[in-house]
């Protein structure tokens, strides 16, 4: 506050000196403008301040310095929310698995690309019994090997184990370029059952050795001196004039090719990977069905994957079922695109006629010709506990350089669900090693191995959809 001294008034009136209007008049003027001076300047002062406070806030009243107009610029849009992956079909995964035979696979998980985009996909391999196999591969004596151990529950493929020695990158599981031989006694029993009216226990005529083929042995009139044999033990021996004589007059081409057909011959087979048809040629000439009837021809060709799927039928009461290699695939965000189901297909056979397959298939591996191999390799402890069938086949490519060697059938728990079914195809060299059987055996001891202790090969969940 201001404060102002002025000088004692006089005693009085009269004695006070005169003192002129204006300059006093002046004197309060100049004190008033002295007090706007004053608060002019504090009302700017308070203004400035004011101003002050509303560049902070307009500039970041955190006190952030202020950007340059171009890195305002550079700062990019906050990113759209990404519409989710839309599912594929398996003709998508067949295009997507182009280029991926998935043969010997030690891992059951792999990334693949295509484009810009990267997929996980899961396989059904189970690592530890196809790891097993790999590790038991007989490549020295071996031009040619083909595995394939399926789950006959679901077709998902378990294994699925190969060796090309003159092309390591073919797969031969799913390329149908091995003579199918006795195999394919597998459909001539399942015709003359049906066609015929036969069971294990009836009773067949031949003549001349068990696996030799003539046309003096495929005679329709039996000679005197003629081998009597159940049809039980004629596949578990694999005896080729018993079934050539069915083929030729029993059965005849249009039975033949129709069951033939029915197993899934002549037509493309249902998987996420390229496979080729097995083939089958027939003529109306006798001897030529008595050929392909018991398997002693060359032009009869299977894969190995088409093996497995013949085994599954007789397991699954007369139903074919669709193989699969990939459980799920998921896209790059973690959503699964693709999971697979398992497929059944018309009924091939009668489920009583799969039953008597079974049993002769059994018969084969008990005291027929997979016997001695089983009774070498198996595990009695695990073995037990299975009830096993199978059919072997054996033949040459006509030179002494290569012979095939077949073993195809099933393996299941007399008091469980696990049941697979197997599917062997050797070329040896020229010195027979590890036989079609004898991986069959290993294959089968391994997976039940794992069940016996509690661990049961099961495949990793699909993450979200």
């Amino acid at each position: 506050m201001y404060r102002f001294y002025c000088r004692p008034a006089p005693s009085s009136i009269d004695s006070r000196p005169s003192i002129p209007k204006r300059p006093a008049a002046r004197a309060i003027a100049a004190v008033r403008w002295t007090l706007s001076l004053r608060g002019y300047l504090k009302l700017l002062a308070m203004l400035q301040a004011a101003f002050l406070v509303a560049y902070g806030v307009v500039a970041g009243t955190a006190g952030a310095p202020s950007k340059p107009r171009e890195e305002i610029r550079a700062i990019p849009p906050a990113p759209r929310s990404q519409p989710a992956p839309r599912p594929i079909t398996k003709l998508d995964v067949q295009q997507l698995m182009a280029g991926n035979n998935l043969l010997n696979l030690k891992n059951s998980v792999l990334d693949i690309r295509q484009g810009n985009a990267c997929y996980t996909v899961q396989t059904s391999i189970d690592p530890n019994l196809q790891n097993s196999l790999l590790q038991r591969l007989d490549l020295k004596n071996s031009r040619t090997i083909g595995i394939v151990i399926m789950d006959a529950r679901d077709g998902r493929v378990l294994a699925m184990v190969g060796h090309d020695k003159t092309d390591p990158s073919r797969n031969p599981c799913l390329e149908s370029r091995f003579p199918a031989a006795s195999v394919f006694k597998i459909i001539t029993a399942a015709a003359a059952v049906e066609t015929c009216d036969l069971d294990p226990g009836s009773m067949l005529n031949y003549s001349g050795g068990k696996y030799t083929l003539t046309k003096s042995q495929i005679q329709a009139k039996s000679q005197k001196n003629a081998n009597r044999i159940s049809l039980k033990d004629s596949f578990a021996q694999s005896i080729n004039p018993v079934f050539g004589k069915l083929g030729a007059h029993a059965l005849g081409r249009e039975v033949i090719e129709s069951y033939a057909e029915a197993f899934g011959f002549n037509r493309e087979i249902d998987f996420e990977l390229p496979t080729r048809p097995s083939r089958i040629e027939l003529s109306n000439d006798a001897f030529g069905l008595a050929e392909v009837a018991s398997g002693y021809n060359r032009t009869t060709r299977i894969s190995p994957l088409h093996g497995a799927l013949m085994a599954a039928a007789l397991v699954n009461q007369g139903r074919l079922i669709d193989p699969t290699i990939v459980d799920w695939i998921a896209a790059e965000d973690g959503r699964t695109i693709y999971q697979s189901q398992a497929v059944f297909q018309k009924q091939a056979i009668d489920p009583e006629t799969s039953r008597v397959l079974c049993e002769l298939m059994q018969a084969t591996v008990r005291s027929g010709t997979a016997s001695r191999e089983f009774q070498k390799h198996g595990d009695a402890r695990i073995f037990s506990r299975l009830d096993i069938g199978g059919k072997t086949g054996h033949i040459s490519d006509g030179t002494p350089d290569t012979r095939f060697d077949w073993f195809v059938g099933y393996a299941r728990e007399d008091q469980g669900p696990g049941r697979i079914v197997f599917s062997v195809a050797v070329a040896h060299d020229e010195h027979i090693g590890t036989t079609a059987s004898a991986y069959a055996a290993l294959a089968i001891k391994e997976y039940f191995r794992s069940r016996v202790v509690g661990v049961a090969p099961t495949g990793r969940r699909p993450p979200r959809s």
